[in-house]
């Protein structure tokens, strides 16, 4: 049974924290903490490595999704192996922390999706997946550091947005490589245009129209993820929350300027500065 699920074969991250938009365990987060938090996103990177790749059916990538969440529910034994392993390793985090099993399994949730799913058909569609591809993210980090209920509502609303505008980022790739669009379907026809037109090598108007649609459900989340620096204690984690709602914003503004399509829409170096200066002012109070 267990090597019916998990097959021979490793799945391991070919990717790092240098290939997100987004601080992972940056130094702004507690050196105590920063352990766990590379242990969540080795996690996570394992299981979004299993979902892409090419060497395995949606039945088997759900089925080793679905081992890796019964190790985190201590259901089930894993095997000595390096992808099965960091469900143990982050189940014993969970465990110490107390944070909630589900920050984990949620997100196991969203890889099984795109396990089976490639297409999208409206905006709250989208907003489901995101409630467990991104939101269990923020909650995980909010909890990690003791943070209050009230701090989990606009945390999920930045983490649908980051999510949002990463899937615009990446959209032509993810059609190209993966044949994975999130864009709806809906307004894309009631644009005039439809998912191949996506592979064009520049947006049309109807597909730039749709874009700043997804772009205006982007700033409406935007808009409630600003609350969050103000409701969170820990003053570091204050201050990573605020770097990255500051990032957040300069990306979509971006994303309204340049064409996805056309080319790699991505933050810089100096937009990290800025952020990080118009975030230090919530470092000050108390926490």
């Amino acid at each position: 049974m267990t090597d019916s699920i998990w097959g021979t074969k490793d799945v391991t991250s070919a990717k790092g924290k240098s290939d997100e938009n987004f601080p992972v365990g940056s130094f702004l987060i507690a050196p105590r903490l920063r352990p766990y938090v590379h242990t969540y996103y080795n996690f996570a990177r394992v299981a979004d490595d299993m979902v892409d790749t090419t060497e395995l059916t949606p039945d088997q990538k759900i089925a080793r999704l679905k081992g890796m969440a019964g190790v985190i529910r201590g259901e089930i034994t894993a095997p000595q192996r390096a992808d099965a392993q960091t469900a143990v390793k982050l189940r014993d985090v969970l465990l110490k922390t107390g944070v909630p099993l589900d920050t984990a399994t949620d997100l196991l949730e969203a890889f099984c999706m795109d396990a089976e799913k490639n297409r999208y058909d409206s905006w709250d569609e989208l907003l489901h997946y995101c409630k467990y591809s991104a939101n269990p993210v923020g909650r995980f980090l909010l909890l990690l550091h003791g943070e209050a209920e009230e701090t989990l509502a606009p945390s999920d609303a930045l983490c649908s947005a980051l999510q949002i505008v990463n899937h615009l980022q990446d959209v032509a790739g993810d059609l190209k490589d993966l044949d994975r669009c999130y864009v709806p379907r809906p307004w894309l026809e009631e644009e005039g245009v439809c998912v191949d037109d996506l592979r064009l090598v520049r947006s049309k108007p109807g597909v730039r129209r749709v874009f700043n649609r997804m772009l205006d459900g982007v700033d409406s989340l935007n808009r409630q993820a600003r609350a969050l620096p103000h409701l969170i204690r820990d003053r570091r984690m204050r201050l990573e929350a605020a770097v990255i709602v500051e990032l957040c914003h300069i990306l979509a503004a971006r994303l309204r300027r340049q064409d996805p399509l056309l080319e790699r829409v991505a933050l810089t170096k100096t937009d990290g500065a800025k952020a990080l200066f118009r975030a230090l002012r919530y470092f000050p109070a108390a926490g």
